[in-house]
C-alpha cells in the first residue's frame, strides 16, 4: 500500500518559531492540499563524523545540528559506493553497484583504456519518477553521470533544469571558467585566465535559492549536489573563519570553512523554505557521497573525520561508505529523534515514488524508508551489497549485523566483522564464521550482474 504525505495530519512542533525568519513573499499552498516536495543535499567526500551531530568537535556545523534536533537523524546510513559516480548512480537509479550502470569513475574500453560511462536511455532515474508523478525537477550541482552529447546528461534523465558541472574532474575546481545551464554553457568571465572571482559553490547556492522561488506553486524534486568539501581545498581567501586560521594550518583551517560554509547554506536553503511557506510542505535529506578524503593536502585523521570507523573514502570499510543522513520536515517527521535503520542510497528511489504516490520500476533494489520517517514500523533488508573497482576490487555485504568484505573481488579472501559489538572491524571473524561466509559469497554471486565496463572478463 503506498502511503502518502498528502493525507497526513500537520502537527504544530514547539521550538521552531525562534529560528523562522518572517515570510515576505506570498505562500506556497497548504500541505492539505499539495503533494510535498523532495529535496535532496548531497555533501561531496563529508565524512561520517564531519558534523557536530554525528560527534564533530572541532568544526562548526550549528545549522546541520539544528536540523538534526528538528529531524530524524540516521546512524547506520550508507552510500552506493565509495567514490563519486557510482554513488551517484546508486542514488539516482535505485540499483546497487552490482547492478546500476555506472560502478566507476572510469571503466574500461575495448582496448582496456580508461573511459568516462553515461547512464543509458534505458535507464530509469528518480527524476524520471517524479517528473511522471507530476514534479518539476531540478539538479544543482555536480552530475557526473553523462558528458555533453552523451544519452546521460540531466536533461535526458528526467530534470527539467540543470545548472553545474557535467563532468566530475571540472568539478575539482572551484574556479571554473565555465558551468552549464542546461544545454547551455555558461561562461563565467571573472574566473578567465587563472581570476578567481566567482565561486562555484556560491553560484550553486544562488541558483538553489532562485528555483525555490520559482516553484515555489508546484511540487517539486531538487537534487543539490554541491561539491563542497572536495578537494581542492579551498574558499575565497577572506572567509576562512578567523578562530580556525588562528589555531589551524592554512589547509586544516580552509578545509572547517568549508564545511561550516556548507552548514550556512544548507541553513539558508531551510530558511527560504519558511520565508516561502514551503517548510512543512517539503521534505529536505542531507547526506554525502561517500567518506572522507585524503586529498589536496587534508588529513582526515585530523579531525576524526570518520568517528569511530575504518577506512576512508574508496575504501569498502565503514568509514568508506558510512555516511551521515538527516531527515527534515516540520510537522511531519518527528523531531530530535534517531534510527538504526540500515539503509542505503538505493532506498532513496522508492522513498520518493513512494512520498509523491507513484509506483517504484520493476528492477530497482532500493526499499522505501518511508515508514520509518513517519514512526511507523519499518520493512528491512535482507542485506545489502556493495562491489568497487579501484585499487585491488573488492566486494561487500551487510547481512544484519555481520559485514564480510572480498579482497580481490570475486576470488579473494574474506573478513568478517560483528559491527554490534566492532563497528571499527578490527576483529575478522571469518575464520571462525565459516557458514556465515558461505552465506556472503552466495549472496555476491547473485547480486553481481556482470558489465562490459567493469569487473573480470
Amino acid at each position: 500500500m503506498v502511503i502518502s504525505f498528502r493525507s497526513l495530519p500537520v502537527l504544530l512542533l514547539a521550538g521552531l518559531a525562534g529560528c523562522a525568519a518572517p515570510r515576505v513573499e506570498q505562500p506556497a499552498p497548504a500541505a492539505s492540499t499539495a503533494p510535498p516536495n523532495i529535496i535532496f543535499i548531497l555533501a561531496d567526500d563529508l565524512g561520517y563524523a564531519d558534523v557536530g551531530a554525528y560527534g564533530q568537535r572541532q568544526i562548526r556545523t550549528p545549522r546541520l545540528d539544528q536540523m538534526a534536533r528538528e529531524g530524524l537523524r540516521f546512524t547506520q546510513h550508507y552510500t552506493g559506493a565509495p567514490v563519486c559516480a557510482p554513488a551517484r548512480s546508486v542514488l539516482m537509479t535505485g540499483q546497487h553497484s552490482g547492478h546500476t550502470t555506472v560502478r566507476g569513475n572510469h571503466g574500461r574500453g575495448p582496448s582496456g583504456e580508461n573511459q568516462r560511462v553515461p547512464l543509458r536511455a534505458e535507464d530509469v532515474t528518480v527524476a524520471e519518477v517524479l517528473k511522471g508523478a507530476g514534479y518539476t525537477t531540478g539538479l544543482i550541482g555536480k552530475w557526473g553521470l553523462g558528458e555533453p552529447g552523451t544519452e546521460g546528461v540531466p536533461n535526458l534523465q528526467g530534470f527539467d533544469f540543470f545548472f553545474g558541472y557535467l563532468n566530475q574532474q571540472h568539478a575539482h575546481s572551484y574556479y571554473p571558467d565555465y558551468l552549464w545551464r542546461n544545454s547551455e554553457r555558461v561562461a563565467l568571465d571573472r574566473n578567465v585566465d587563472g581570476r578567481r572571482g566567482q565561486y562555484s559553490h556560491d553560484l550553486l547556492v544562488d541558483e538553489t535559492l532562485s528555483f525555490l522561488g520559482r516553484h515555489r506553486r508546484e511540487p517539486f524534486f531538487l537534487y543539490l549536489a554541491y561539491t563542497l568539501p572536495h578537494a581542492e581545498v579551498e574558499v575565497p581567501e577572506d572567509s576562512v573563519f578567523h578562530d580556525y586560521s588562528e589555531r589551524l594550518s592554512k589547509t586544516e583551517a580552509t578545509f572547517a570553512s568549508m564545511v561550516t560554509r556548507l552548514d550556512r547554506d544548507v541553513g539558508r536553503i531551510l530558511d527560504r523554505l519558511r520565508e516561502l511557506g514551503l517548510d512543512r510542505n517539503t521534505i529536505v535529506v542531507f547526506s554525502s557521497d561517500n567518506g572522507p578524503h585524503r586529498e589536496g593536502g587534508h588529513d582526515p585523521d585530523f579531525f576524526d573525520s570518520n568517528g569511530p570507523l575504518r577506512g576512508i573514502k574508496r575504501d569498502l570499510y565503514e568509514g568508506g561508505i558510512r555516511v551521515p543522513m538527516i531527515a527534515w520536515s516540520p510537522g511531519r517527521i518527528r523531531a530530535g529523534e534517531e534510527t538504526d535503520h540500515v539503509s542505503a542510497f538505493e532506498d532513496f528511489l522508492p522513498t520518493a515514488a513512494e512520498i509523491a504516490g507513484a509506483r517504484t520500476p520493476k528492477g530497482k533494489d532500493g526499499l522505501s524508508y518511508l515508514p520509518v520517517l513517519l514512526g511507523r514500523e519499518q520493512p528491512r533488508h535482507p542485506h545489502l551489497y556493495w562491489e568497487f573497482y579501484e585499487g585491488t576490487p573488492a566486494q561487500a555485504v551487510r547481512l544484519g549485523d555481520w559485514k564480510g568484505i572480498r579482497r580481490p573481488a570475486f576470488t579473494g579472501e574474506f573478513e568478517l566483522y560483528d559491527l554490534r559489538s566492532d563497528p571499527a572491524e578490527r576483529r575478522d571473524l571469518a575464520a571462525s564464521q565459516p557458514e556465515v561466509v558461505r552465506r556472503m559469497a552466495r549472496i555476491m554471486a547473485q547480486e553481481h550482474v556482470p558489465s562490459p565496463f567493469w569487473g573480470a572478463r
